[in-house]
């Protein structure tokens, strides 16, 4: 019997257009009318995240930041696990001695010291997204893109670690080389620091966290809140970031979008993020309940 249903959104349950289908909100909507709690485990902010799933008149708890924040339905922080400043000035030290653009997310908002490169790396999202499109196209989306988002520029990320009132929440590093660069970074970067968590949401980043803010720790506290086992959970995901959460959850099911290793993990297989993949693997289960 599921009780809980705990859904990633960028490449699952979110479309190509960035929005929640229809299709999706109906299902989401129909499990949550026969009792079954729904909730949204994510990389992005919160800020970033309600407004996506309010815009489907859905209400649900949110874990963001790939685990690093959790709010309840009605918007309120039930939790907040940061890096240490001392491991981030570290990470921060070797993230720019070795040349790489990064951006820091922070309790109070998202910080970069590059507006070009931030643009830039904006841009090949959109052209991993659509194929179709072009650089050049997708400079000028991501352009205005960037007008419509909160986005603090600083001229050193230190200044975050020297206000007692900021917090590095996760710390996102770019390589449009993918895995080739960005996966001897993560090894060097957690055989310094073991306090730390490394997961991905696309091939062209890495996404650090404090260790003990991951998805399925997150999803399991909320649970437990619930006095609900792991077995009666459900979740969904397509990349790295989602995998310790479907190792966790009784039934994990990978979109048919999802990378190789989240495919090989789930224990079911829906379709993909732009084929209502979410809804359709919530209506399989509820049939069965």
């Amino acid at each position: 019997m599921i009780s809980i249903i705990a859904s990633d959104m960028d490449g699952t349950l979110l479309n190509n257009e960035m929005t929640v289908s229809d299709f999706n909100a109906k299902a989401i909507l129909k499990a949550q009318q026969q009792g079954v709690h729904f909730i949204v485990s994510t990389g992005r902010r919160y800020s970033e995240a309600q407004p996506l799933i309010a815009a489907q008149g859905i209400t649900a708890p949110l874990i963001t930041l790939n685990g690093a924040e959790v709010y309840d339905a009605s918007g309120k922080m039930l939790d907040m696990v940061p890096i240490t400043k001392t491991v981030s000035r570290a990470i921060f030290h070797t993230l720019t001695a070795q040349g790489y653009y990064f951006e820091v997310v922070g309790n109070d908002g998202v910080y970069s010291n590059n507006k070009v490169k931030r643009i830039e790396e904006i841009a090949y999202l959109l052209t991993n997204l659509n194929p179709d499109t072009s650089f050049k196209i997708a400079i000028s989306l991501a352009s205005a893109r960037l007008e419509l988002m909160d986005i603090n520029y600083v001229d050193n990320y230190n200044e975050l670690l020297d206000d007692p009132k900021k917090h590095v929440m996760k710390i996102i590093a770019f390589s449009q080389e993918g895995p080739k660069k960005l996966q001897p970074l993560s090894d060097e970067l957690l055989a310094k620091h073991s306090s730390i968590k490394i997961t991905s949401s696309s091939r062209s980043n890495i996404e650090i966290n404090n260790v003990n803010a991951q998805k399925g720790i997150a999803v399991e506290r909320y649970a437990n809140m619930l006095n609900t086992p792991m077995s009666d959970v459900m979740a969904i995901g397509d990349n790295n970031n989602d995998v310790s959460m479907l190792k966790l959850a009784g039934t994990s099911y990978a979109m048919g979008n999802a990378t190789v290793e989240v495919k090989q993990l789930a224990n079911h297989l829906t379709d993909t993020n732009v084929n209502d993949g979410v809804g359709k693997a919530i209506l399989e289960v509820l049939a069965k309940q």
